[in-house]
């Protein structure tokens, strides 16, 4: 480890691996560096990603793909259950992957693409000179260093200690974040080609439960409940709850909990020689609480304005802006969106859930498009789509039909 590069990150996952990759492509000195000893353990997520997403980045392995689905399963309180394609499940269905190895995976990308890897080398601290973040206080090994750089990235999590470094409040009221627990399980039954999501309003309040397969017989099962509905040990007490039920027979072989930001865009991830990439910028999806590829390719944008901007030596905030308007033009709309979705979605009753479901049965949704999807919604729950209208802007039939319902 020297004493100074171009480029520091500060957490080695997806997002924060893909930065460092696409900066050491560009040409930076960059160091990586991970707090805990294994990169991607413990595993606090439910590793669905979409593979056509992912291949913009990775080649697939076999070493790092845990089960390859076809589409997912969408349960009502009710039990009425609507198949969705593949194309139609959104950013986390496609692969489930191992993150133990393909966390792993990414920063050997790094590593080969010329950046410097150091795990068990937590930052403490920021190093500041005129306004401006100048590097990072580490310690490693029980060491304690000082390493200066033009840029720091911080890819370091919910409520990115970097982020509050630098001024940039990233705390989290409990309503928007999601309290998540996972169990890791073997020997049951269930569709391997597909992934599993359960709604309702006593069984995952604000929330919902997730069924994974991971091949070899195993899956991962686990919840996500708001903050402000989740009571010491709750989420916990409300999986167990639903495994009984489900999957009797089960046996659990592994237990990760943590928190997922679900409380949309942050006001500001740049700030004078610093960005913030993935959940430490809250690029999660609100209603998913996924963030895989959002973080990679919020990082590869990272990479390439860290670049640019040391290339014209100015890293100020307003040069920086480049990272931010370009992520918040594409990812940012969409997550605003998924917002508006979210809170919507959570104030529905389970009658208004069951009533959602049974509007499509019916419809083949293994061969439908979106805008099929919206069509039918929109003519069984005219309702809904009104007070979803915001997210339907450019899609003209509907726009049209919700005009001439509101004002005939």
């Amino acid at each position: 480890m020297k004493d100074r590069y171009d480029v520091i990150v500060v957490g080695a996952g997806p997002g924060g691996s893909q930065t460092a990759r696409t900066a050491a492509l560009k040409g930076l000195d960059v160091l990586l560096i991970e707090k805990r000893q294994q990169i991607g353990d413990p595993v606090r997520c439910a590793e669905g990603v979409n593979k056509e997403y992912l291949k913009e980045y990775i080649e697939p392995d076999p070493a790092w793909i845990s089960a390859e689905v076809k589409g997912s399963k969408i349960y009502s309180p009710d039990g009425t259950l609507v198949e969705m394609s593949e194309e139609l499940s959104g950013a986390e269905v496609g692969y489930v992957l191992e993150r133990k190895v393909f966390d792993r995976a990414l920063a050997r990308e790094a590593a080969l693409a010329g950046a410097e890897v150091m795990v068990k080398t937590r930052a403490t601290g920021l190093l500041m000179e005129g306004g401006f973040v100048k590097g990072i206080k580490a310690e490693h090994m029980g060491k304690k260093y000082t390493i200066k750089a033009d840029i720091v990235i911080g890819a370091d999590g919910v409520e990115s200690r970097v982020g509050r470094w630098a001024g940039i409040d990233t705390t989290l009221k409990p309503k928007d974040m999601c309290t998540c627990a996972q169990y890791l399980i073997t020997d049951f039954t269930i569709d391997p080609d597909f992934c599993e999501f359960f709604l309702g309003n006593k069984i995952a309040p604000v929330g919902y439960i997730w069924v994974f397969p991971k091949g070899n017989n195993m899956a991962n099962v686990g919840i996500g409940i708001t903050g402000h509905m989740s009571g010491k040990g709750k989420a916990l007490e409300l999986l167990d709850e639903f495994i009984v039920k489900r999957f009797p027979d089960c046996r659990k072989i592994e237990l990760v909990v943590g928190g997922v930001p679900v409380s949309g865009t942050i006001d500001r991830t740049v700030a004078n020689g610093l960005m913030l990439v993935g959940d430490a910028a809250r690029q999660s999806d609100p209603v998913t609480g996924g963030g895989i590829f959002n973080a990679m390719w919020a990082g590869d944008i990272a990479g390439k304005v860290a670049a640019n901007a040391i290339r014209r030596s100015d890293v100020s905030a307003e040069s920086l802006q480049e990272y931010e308007k370009a992520w918040r033009a594409e990812l940012g709309r969409d997550l605003d969106m998924s917002l508006v979705v979210k809170e919507r979605f959570t104030r529905m009753t389970d009658y208004e859930l069951n009533t959602l479901a049974h509007s499509l049965e019916g419809v083949d949704l293994g061969s439908t498009t979106l805008i099929g999807l919206v069509w039918a919604l929109f003519k069984a729950n005219k309702k809904l789509l009104w007070d979803l209208r915001s997210i339907f802007i450019g899609i003209k039939d509907i726009e049209n039909e919700v005009k001439r319902e509101v004002y005939s």
